[in-house]
């Protein structure tokens, strides 16, 4: 991240202070998350893009200056475990290299995953 006086208070503040290099890829993200959860709130969280569906965490990203960093919370990692092996991962996170085109796909699948999961939740949180 760039210095600034002030962390960033919005999604479009932390991307604008994130490295020159990962800034087209997480403009990228950022319209890959929206369009598969056009209902999540946006916010910047823990220092990061930050996502939440019926109120509670869905995906985070984060811009380096080697990588894409993505936080789908362990079961989202876990769910696409093998999809996942070819990047370096965390318990719940990956990295997608710069110097490669943004795994479109699979991250779409991941969200709605989420997705579904938050839902999933929330009902049974319900009863």
């Amino acid at each position: 991240m760039k210095k600034t006086t002030k962390p960033p208070a919005t999604v479009d503040e932390y991307i604008n202070a994130a490295p020159e290099v990962a800034q087209s890829y997480l403009k990228q993200m950022r319209k890959l998350i929206k369009a598969s959860a056009p209902k999540a709130d946006e916010s910047v969280s823990y220092g990061m893009a930050a996502y939440k569906y019926l109120g509670k965490p869905l995906v985070y990203f984060a811009g380096y200056e080697q990588h894409i960093g993505f936080y789908a919370t362990p079961t989202g990692h876990e769910a696409f475990k093998k999809d996942l092996s070819v990047y370096n991962t965390g318990k719940g996170s990956v990295q997608f290299p710069l110097n490669e085109k943004l795994p479109v796909k699979l991250i779409e699948r991941i969200v709605k995953f989420r997705l579904k999961e938050n839902e999933v939740n929330a009902v049974v949180k319900k009863k």
